[in-house]
């Protein structure tokens, strides 16, 4: 939605797709960033957007010796306009982009449009083959962007292969009642085996229960009253809360996947976001490396694209801007992994040394490090000029 809103405030024509009839669906990647708010800044939607129903993320902390330790501070990015990270609806997101976008005269929104494979002239991809109320069509395009997803539909048909990390957990998202005289701790709460985080949103908490890859089946097996006792015993204060949880359908699994294509285009067709490159939920990364993703493809092929040259070059040229941002980000969360998650899952303690609480309560501004990677990201995107608004 973001390309396609840039795109079309340069005066590209932009048809974008979209499989369901909304963008309704739950649990997909509901933090805004510090970078991409200002983004919607410089596109003249942030009046807008702080119009949408949202908290704020401002610190995160671990337990240490009974007090809490701020390891992540984003009000220290004083650099930054909005210090903070916004938990928002990720369908209000896309309804206040696709109105943005909608204004501008060279958009045009498709719902209920599910795309079903390519258009080839030979070894070119020539634009998509979809499926509609209207039975099945073609869409014929001087360029393709894959934004589907880490499943992406376009992406396996082009025969474009990614690169896979191993990963050893899953997560399972559900939402608990958030009531005016019971408010949870934010503190990341574990076990041997899993782990629980805690986020606050309007009116509920969105809660991230933490376990080993594979246990889907095992979990779901076990019935929604163990899964509340799990729950109940992680989270004391969520005890008279946890018989909101009516059944299993109520929790939602996310396979966690950590990939990367080596080639991101091939000819008429580029992938961004998490179609070329899945991240883990890690620090909610993914939606924020996707928007820089669009924002430098946008300023990349915006030229070529109405002058009607647009060449494999330029598509690689997104790839060589976007693609070390994405294996730094990559790798730490890969080390994160290692260094945390991997000895929660073989029962130890994943707290972080000791050593480091000491440094960081003696050193508090070493917060800023990790509210920068997160809430900014390596190599932050600026919106383009021609899309800029007042």
């Amino acid at each position: 939605m973001v390309l396609g809103l840039l795109l079309a405030r340069a005066g590209v024509d932009v048809t974008l797709l979209e499989k369901h009839g909304d963008f309704l669906r739950d649990f997909r990647g509901d933090t805004v960033h510090c970078s991409t708010m200002r983004l919607l800044d410089e596109l003249g939607l942030w009046e807008r957007f702080s119009g949408l129903p949202f908290t704020e993320v401002r610190k995160a902390a671990f337990e240490s010796n009974g007090r809490a330790v701020t390891y992540i501070d984003f009000e220290r990015l004083r650099h930054q306009p909005h210090p903070f990270i916004a938990m928002v609806p990720q369908w209000d997101l896309l309804n206040l982009l696709a109105a943005a976008a909608g204004a501008e005269p060279t958009f045009t929104l498709r719902m209920n449009t599910e795309v079903t494979g390519l258009v080839r002239d030979g070894e070119r991809v020539r634009g998509v083959r979809y499926r509609s109320a209207d039975g099945p069509g073609e869409l014929r395009a001087d360029l393709t962007v894959a934004c589907d997803g880490r499943w992406s539909v376009a992406r396996q048909a082009a025969g474009l292969r990614a690169h896979d990390y191993p990963v050893k957990f899953d997560v399972w998202w559900f939402r608990l009642p958030r009531h005016d005289d019971t408010e949870f701790s934010f503190l990341p709460r574990s076990a041997p085996g899993k782990a629980l985080g805690v986020i606050p949103r309007e009116g509920y908490y969105q809660i991230a229960y933490i376990g080993a890859k594979g246990s889907d089946a095992q979990l779901r097996a076990r019935g929604i009253e163990a899964f509340r006792r799990e729950v109940a015993a992680l989270v004391p204060e969520a005890a008279d809360s946890v018989g909101a949880l009516a059944s299993m359908d109520e929790v939602k699994h996310l396979d966690v996947r950590v990939n990367r294509l080596r080639r991101w285009h091939c000819d008429g067709l580029l992938c961004i976001g998490d179609a070329a490159h899945a991240m883990s939920p890690l620090g909610g990364v993914g939606i924020n490396l996707a928007v820089q993703d669009a924002v430098a493809a946008a300023r990349i092929l915006a030229r070529p694209l109405l002058e009607h040259r647009l060449s494999g070059r330029d598509l690689a040229a997104v790839r060589r801007r976007r693609v070390f941002p994405t294996a730094v980000t990559q790798f730490v969360q890969r080390i994160l992994h290692r260094g945390l998650l991997g000895p929660l899952l073989r029962g130890r303690d994943p707290a972080p040394p000791a050593t480091l609480f000491r440094v960081i309560d003696r050193l508090p501004w070493l917060s800023v490090v990790p509210a920068y990677f997160i809430g900014v990201g390596v190599l932050p995107e600026h919106a383009p000029a021609f899309a800029r608004r007042p």
